[in-house]
């Protein structure tokens, strides 16, 4: 089971170009980072992106 959404994963979701994705994938981790998480780069784990993102499902991807 996949725990992580990719840039292209969320730029499909979201119907957004893939360099967006990148710039919410940035906000997301330094966010997490600032938590005291260990983030990695171009990578936002599931479970904080659906905390973010309401109406975010997997799923229908």
């Amino acid at each position: 089971m996949k725990q992580y959404l990719t840039a292209n994963d969320i730029s499909e979701a979201l119907n957004i170009s893939v360099s967006s994705a990148y710039r919410i994938i940035k906000k997301l981790n330094i966010e997490l980072k600032e938590k005291g998480y260990i983030v990695i780069s171009g990578r936002c784990p599931i479970a904080f992106f659906k905390e973010k993102y309401y109406g975010f499902d997997e799923n229908k991807q």
